[in-house]
């Protein structure tokens, strides 16, 4: 539902309600109420606002990804931000296996 994604994502932006709901100019009480899913069918409007200031798309609102299940939203900005300054994925994966190499060298 999409009151859960909303506390969800909120809540991995360590952020309150009450924080959310006036970076978004949103009602405290309409957005409780959604997360609480008593309101089940916000407007875009709301969702937009409420979207923009936890810097994500509209649709991840909407429905799951099944590809970024699992993946907390930290997770994904930390990727997004290596691919947007040119990290490949194979520098990734490199790193990813030096890090392994290395915890193996320290037991």
């Amino acid at each position: 539902m999409i009151g859960d994604r909303v506390k969800k994502l909120r809540q991995e932006n360590r952020m309150s309600m009450t924080e959310l709901a006036e970076k978004a100019g949103v009602a405290k009480s309409y957005l409780s109420s959604l997360e609480r899913n008593l309101q089940t069918n916000p407007s875009i409007q709301f969702l937009e606002k409420i979207a923009l200031v936890l810097k994500i798309p509209v649709d991840s609102l909407l429905h799951d990804d099944p590809v970024k299940e699992g993946l907390d939203t930290e997770w994904l900005n930390i990727v997004q931000e290596a691919m947007k300054s040119g990290v490949s994925k194979d520098q990734f994966r490199e790193f990813i296996e030096f890090n392994k190499w290395k915890l193996k060298q320290e037991d």
